[in-house]
């Protein structure tokens, strides 16, 4: 290559883009394969260095004290970088901790970048290890000093003349073209996996090292969707964990963007993927259950109840304390007895009733059975939304192919999906637990404004399945 390339290095407090800061930068211009220009600085990052940093790389508060922070050297680096593409091992981290440098600077810096750990992949897929100290021992290529940023910029030159020397210069010319044409991945990634994403609706699956379940996602445009993370990987600390673990990226098409939501929400309770914390802790929330023949209402969790029984639950709170304060106001503000409702300990007259906020069904003015109907009726307010029809409800969905899809719900429960409605004679046995991201799913599916693009069909209910 004839342009002026620009072999980068840094070292930084941490991994993080967006948090953690440059403490050393280490640069070499080459042009016509002479290294033509040096830039070192070590850089003050206004934190403390953490100690594992200080031990990998030697650097401590003490060197950097005197040192200029970033913004102070920004502008003479920017003018010292050009507009040359940078080169560097795993480039995404480097380029984003500049990004996010020069941002908090009130500056804009962009590049392009050829990644070596990327290129190293495809030269020799037949090794596994591609990280710079495995690349460095494999060509026989000496770097004391590793871990400073002007050692490793060094050596990089060196495994880069090595590669020189080592392949046809067709060869490596057609990889680095390759690399610079195809959109900015993470380096494991194979662009041609991803070429094959559709831009159709659906669920996609990312996974890490020993196929580690890392994140499940859903788009109506699987394609862009999976693209944007690697897009924002420079300011967003998720993103950037994301595209440094991501190995493999898997997907299932769905007819639209409902299908896509109830498939994403069963596969992260199924999977538990690392990086999904919404979904995943949905499951975990509690409401009131008040039958007609109990005195007091008892904590049931959802996820444990069928769908008939969430039916009549009474409020979804994301813990039992939640529930009991719910519960507490609701007490207040009817007169209810706290310790009837076992929100008090004690036997007799409550303390509320003394001062006029309890009716006094704890000291007998007030039947129990009145009590239990008014408590019963002030918390049905808080009752999840009844199950309208008759039996179980078909939904219609048709995608922007022409894809179509039904989904078999009973009482808020998804019993499953077929490609047609004739199919979902194969679930009449079906049954289900209740799920509150489900219900959240359906509800708003059913009750927004994009409900009339849905068909509904109502089929009847086999007698030996209950959800």
């Amino acid at each position: 290559m004839d342009e002026p390339l620009i072999f980068l290095d840094l070292e930084t407090t941490g991994v993080r883009t967006t948090r953690d800061r440059i403490i050393e930068i280490a640069a070499l211009r080459l042009e016509h394969g002479e290294v033509i220009s040096r830039w070192h600085r070590l850089i003050n990052p206004g934190v403390r260095i953490p100690a594992p940093i200080s031990q990998l790389t030697g650097i401590d508060d003490a060197m950097v004290e005197d040192a200029p922070a970033f913004d102070q050297i920004a502008a003479e680096l920017r003018e010292w970088l050009g507009d040359a593409p940078l080169v560097a091992h795993n480039a995404r981290f480097d380029h984003g901790f500049l990004r996010n440098a020069y941002q908090r600077a009130g500056l804009e810096y962009h590049a392009e970048v050829i990644c070596t750990l990327r290129l190293s992949r495809r030269l020799a897929p037949q090794h596994r290890e591609h990280n710079l100290a495995a690349l460095l021992e494999r060509h026989g290529i000496a770097s004391p000093g590793r871990h400073r940023a002007m050692a490793d910029a060094e050596a990089l030159l060196a495994l880069w003349k090595q590669w020189q020397r080592e392949y046809p210069v067709r060869r490596l010319s057609d990889e680095i073209q390759r690399q610079r044409r195809l959109p900015s991945l993470p380096p494991h990634l194979d662009p041609g996996m991803i070429q094959a994403i559709p831009g159709t609706p659906g669920v996609y699956l990312m996974h890490g090292e020993n196929d580690l379940p890392l994140y499940i996602g859903k788009s109506v445009n699987l394609r862009a969707r999976v693209m944007s993370h690697f897009q924002a990987d420079h300011r967003e600390d998720r993103e950037m964990r994301l595209a440094q673990q991501v190995r493999r990226v898997d997907w299932r098409e769905t007819a639209g963007d409902l299908g896509a939501q109830l498939l994403e929400a069963r596969l992260v309770k199924e999977r538990q993927p690392i990086m999904n914390r919404r979904l995943r802790r949905a499951g975990r929330l509690t409401g009131w259950s008040w039958p007609e023949s109990a005195s007091r209402p008892e904590l049931r969790r959802a996820e444990t109840l069928t769908g008939r029984e969430a039916a009549e639950m009474m409020g979804l709170f994301r813990s039992a304390r939640e529930a009991r304060q719910a519960l507490h106001r609701i007490a207040m503000d009817q007169g209810l007895c706290l310790r009837l409702l076992g929100l008090e300990a004690g036997r007799g007259a409550c303390f509320a009733s003394q001062l006029g906020r309890c009716r006094g069904a704890c000291r007998g003015d007030e039947p129990l059975e009145a009590h239990s109907a008014r408590g019963r009726e002030a918390l049905s307010r808080l009752r999840i939304h009844h199950w309208p029809w008759s039996g179980r409800l078909a939904i219609g969905e048709r995608g922007p192919t022409g894809a179509e899809a039904w989904h078999l719900v009973d009482h808020w429960c998804h019993l499953g999906s077929a490609d047609s409605l004739a199919q979902l004679d194969a679930l009449g046995g079906a049954t289900g637990r209740f799920d509150v991201d489900t219900y959240r799913i359906l509800r708003r599916f059913l009750d927004g404004d994009g409900a009339e693009r849905l068909s509904l069909v109502t089929l009847p209910r086999p007698a030996d399945a209950l959800p």
